[in-house]
């Protein structure tokens, strides 16, 4: 039976294993716990390694995890044991590069903590429930960077940021008029 590639955690820790961004799309860890010590203990596996000029490829408690470093960050990828490692190579360069291109080359945690929403809803641009939907790095990065400008969407559906800077550009409006 052939299924469609999916994808079971994308994650996003410090140099220390700590979070900075992570989005589940299984129940394999039903609890945050469960979710902090997978996160732990596949960062332990692969601190070691030297995953900085390009995706290393491990195999971690019946998981395919790909996975690369860049300045105090380590990107992460997790798939099913039988799952095609190039689909989720692939998935992480998109991640990385859309990153990459949002922090405008600064990868470290100061400025992905800056700039949470925007990687956050790089996340969700690339995954929807396990589902790879997007790849491109720039096609990535150019639908968060135009969602994050969009406002004219209704307040509820956009981040608090988002949020401060539409009621800021109404009001710089309604002062000027």
């Amino acid at each position: 039976m052939e299924s469609c590639p999916s994808i079971k955690n994308i994650l996003l820790l410090d140099s220390e294993g700590k979070r900075v961004a992570v989005k589940y799309y299984s129940d394999e860890w039903p609890t945050n716990s469960a979710k902090e010590s997978f996160e732990k203990a596949v960062f332990s596996k692969t601190q070691k390694s030297n995953a900085r000029t390009e995706a290393e490829i491990a195999m971690f408690e019946n998981n395919i995890v790909v996975y690369k470093f860049v300045q105090d960050l380590h990107f992460f990828v997790t798939g099913g044991e039988y799952e095609n490692e190039l689909i989720l190579a692939t998935t992480l360069q998109g991640f990385f590069d859309a990153v990459g291109l949002l922090l405008r080359g600064h990868v470290e945690k100061k400025e992905a903590l800056e700039n949470l929403d925007l990687i956050l809803l790089c996340l969700d641009e690339i995954v929807d429930g396990g589902i790879v939907l997007e790849t491109d790095g720039n096609v990535i990065a150019g639908k968060v960077a135009t969602q994050s400008i969009d406002s004219s969407a209704p307040l509820s559906e956009q981040t608090i940021s988002q949020a401060l800077a539409t009621a800021r550009e109404h009001l710089t409006r309604s002062l000027l008029t």
